[in-house]
């Protein structure tokens, strides 16, 4: 009983160290993304650069190209762009934070430095290029002539659930791949296992029914296919709500655990860098 109590002290103590470094997260994030462009001439443009020419390829191959049918009276266009922006975010943040620690070596010296939020500085760096794809996503829609629609506002909690689902996962990466750095050869292998095995390129209705359980099964198939929903055909996130417990019951216990495997295995952090 003492252990379970100190357990749930000592998570209640973690999640309330990144509200505590709230102002430090924001300035590191801020470096990060600064970092990202140090020697470049173009600079903090290459942030709007990058997602147009991602777009503009997918619009070309896709559209010009292959002619692709609409999905449900959708251009296939605007229907892979609102999958690909929030699978980009999550592998984003999920490949930085495997390395994050691993990277800071200097961070991890200093006893008293919260290295859990180093993670959460991926997530909020990364969070400003997924804005700037939304605007072309919603460019796209416009120049689409599809409506506005207030479904919109429900990327926001779309979002927050990718980031809770990132956060314990980037957690779980970045305090094993101190130990061994296999761990970020794994991380890419599965992502790219992942992205395939998300409905983004393709669309789950021509897989058998007796299959698509276990696609469902994928935590990111909520996220992509809420995108979706939202920005594209105006469906509430509580329509799919066994979906909705499903989800959160999955990420909540990756969640929980991904911040006790990082308190488990933080004092050791130092003796193995």
């Amino acid at each position: 009983m003492y252990k379970i109590l100190a357990l749930w002290g000592g998570f209640i103590d973690f999640l309330l160290t990144l509200f505590r470094r709230k102002r430090l997260i924001m300035e590191m994030a801020k470096r990060d993304i600064a970092s990202q462009h140090i020697g470049s001439l173009l600079g903090f443009f290459w942030t709007f650069i990058n997602p147009l020419i991602m777009i503009f390829i997918l619009w070309f191959v896709f559209s010009i190209g292959f002619k692709t049918m609409p999905r449900d009276n959708v251009p296939f266009v605007v229907w892979l762009t609102a999958g690909m922006c929030i699978w980009n975010t999550f592998v984003e943040v999920i490949n930085g934070s495997t390395s994050v620690i691993s990277n800071n070596p200097h961070l991890v010296k200093k006893i008293v430095f919260p290295l859990s939020i180093l993670p959460v500085v991926k997530l909020v760096a990364s969070f400003v290029t997924h804005v700037i794809f939304l605007v072309f996503l919603i460019l796209l829609i416009i120049f689409q002539g599809m409506p506005f629609s207030l479904y919109w506002l429900q990327a926001f909690y779309y979002f927050g659930a990718m980031s809770v689902l990132a956060l314990g996962l980037g957690w779980i990466t970045s305090s094993i791949n101190i130990f061994t750095k296999d761990i970020s050869q794994v991380v890419s292998v599965i992502l790219q296992i992942g992205f395939w095995g998300t409905p983004i390129f393709w669309d789950l209705s021509i897989m058998p029914d007796k299959y698509q359980f276990f696609v469902k099964l994928n935590p990111m198939f909520y996220i992509v296919r809420g995108y979706r929903e939202s920005f594209l055909y105006g469906v509430p996130f509580w329509y799919n709500w066994q979906m909705t417990l499903y989800f959160w019951g999955v990420t909540g216990l990756i969640f929980i655990l991904g911040a006790l495997i990082f308190l488990r295995l933080r004092p050791h952090f130092a003796d193995v860098l």
